[in-house]
């Protein structure tokens, strides 16, 4: 360690900034032109083990996998549009047939209504009839029973009139009548 410190001390009292600039450029003291002759010592050393070509090598490879990616990348946008076509198509079918059976189901539920309407004044119709064949039945059994009520009436009535008006012994005749009459109509 102490002989690099003084190797240091040593040197850095001879390639002082002030004494590079000073003297002949082609001299090894001039540190202008040993910083050249590295640098270009390095340039040939580059050039020698091809290092500018492995450069432009990998440079070349980097560029083919970004091309590459880029025509994937292209490749796949395309496929996601067509993908993107097909399922935008396909969702107009299928609304286009949402939009169809919607309006097939407004049409079946106007001629559903429509034939409940039929139905109903059919039915409304049956009922009128049989109200009306009631009610004639009902004025039907209504004069019936009128009649039979007054013939009731009426043969009570005569019944009390020839009672009071008969004498026992037309009575007695009438009963004779009457049971041959009925004799002759069963037999």
């Amino acid at each position: 360690m102490r002989h690099l410190a003084l190797t240091a001390a040593a040197l850095g009292a001879v390639a002082s900034p002030a004494a590079a600039a000073s003297g002949p450029f082609f001299s090894l003291h001039n540190t202008n032109f040993v910083v050249l002759l590295a640098f270009l010592l390095f340039i040939a050393v580059l050039i020698y083990f091809k290092v500018p070509t492995l450069l432009a090598g990998m440079l070349d490879k980097r560029a083919e996998g970004i091309q590459k990616e880029l025509d994937e990348a292209r490749a796949l946008r395309e496929e996601a549009q067509s993908l993107l076509a097909s399922y935008e198509r396909k969702a107009r079918e299928v609304q286009d047939q949402a939009d169809r059976i919607v309006a097939h189901a407004r049409e079946d539920a106007k001629a559903q209504a429509e034939q409940a309407k039929v139905d109903l004044q059919k039915s409304i119709e049956r009922r009128l009839a049989a109200a009306e064949e009631q009610i004639e039945s009902a004025q039907d059994d209504a004069v019936r029973e009128v009649r039979e009520r007054a013939i009731a009436v009426a043969v009570e009535a005569a019944r009390q009139v020839m009672a009071q008006q008969m004498s026992a012994e037309q009575r007695s005749k009438l009963i004779d009548e009457s049971i041959e009459t009925v004799g002759q109509k069963l037999h």
